[in-house]
């Protein structure tokens, strides 16, 4: 009884291990690079660390859906087909976000450009920031905390909660990025702004085509975007941000219906 009863909230519970699992691997990277292990010791933690909603939602899986084969609940994310005008769509809004970043930046920093470091290393540096993010994160915050939440509240809000969690699970990066004072803050409003904003977008496109593949091209364009160009971080970021906003604003007032009820 005592069992049941403390697992009567089981997306408080997915949270609370996500946040966990993520915790001990960050510090399992600071020691690491305290004691100057090989490099590739300290990626590898890195890589695991970004998979602990996935770790967090396997462990609890049977707790969760009892009965339900996990294989089967996966499968099923992935079963309506990929609908063309999404994904044409989603590609098309991430990449005049970063091309007007770029536009705009390159008028008043003339050193903003493209990282052009030849296929090779730019498909590796893909792959990696696939690994690193979108493929270990969207089972656990899109597959499974947006779509319960959705069956009791508007899109608009599980997509906002979904985010305040999914931007508070990254707290331990931003003090890992070398701002500090004003700059730090500037760093975490935008980045909350964004991921916010981001998260309703994610969640408007992903119910028009509910195949998960959806919000981790999504996610992946998002990230790689952001790696591939050469500029200061803030400034990138202000801009890619504020247009991730405004996206999100239009959405809901052009197409009310569909995320606020």
């Amino acid at each position: 009884m005592k069992k049941k009863k403390a697992f009567q909230k089981p997306l408080v519970g997915f949270i609370a291990l996500t946040y966990a699992i993520f915790i001990v691997f960050f510090i399992g990277i600071g020691i690491s690079l305290l004691l100057e292990v090989p490099p590739s010791i300290t990626n590898t933690l890195q890589i695991i660390s970004s998979w602990s909603s996935t770790f967090a939602f396997l462990i609890l899986f049977k707790r969760i859906y009892p009965g339900v084969k996990l294989i089967t609940f996966v499968k099923e994310l992935f079963t309506i087909k990929i609908k063309l005008s999404v994904l044409t769509t989603i590609i098309i809004i991430q990449v005049i976000i970063i091309v007007t970043t770029i536009f705009i930046l390159s008028h008043i920093n003339q050193s903003l450009a493209l990282f052009y470091l030849g296929p090779l290393p730019l498909f590796i540096m893909f792959i990696d920031n696939l690994v690193r993010g979108p493929l270990g994160e969207e089972l656990g915050w899109r597959g499974y905390a947006l779509n319960e939440l959705q069956k009791r509240c508007s899109p608009l809000k599980s997509s906002i909660i979904v985010g305040v969690l999914w931007g508070g699970w990254h707290t331990p990066l931003w003090f890992a990025t070398g701002y500090t004072g004003i700059h730090l803050f500037k760093y975490i409003l935008l980045f909350m702004i964004g991921i916010l904003s981001f998260s309703i977008i994610m969640a408007f496109f992903y119910n028009l085509n509910k195949n998960l593949m959806i919000p981790i091209i999504m996610h992946q364009l998002f990230n790689y975007s952001l790696v591939i160009v050469k500029g200061d971080l803030l400034d990138i970021l202000t801009y890619v941000m504020i247009l991730y906003l405004v996206v999100a604003i239009l959405m809901i007032s052009i197409n009310p219906k569909s995320i606020l009820y």
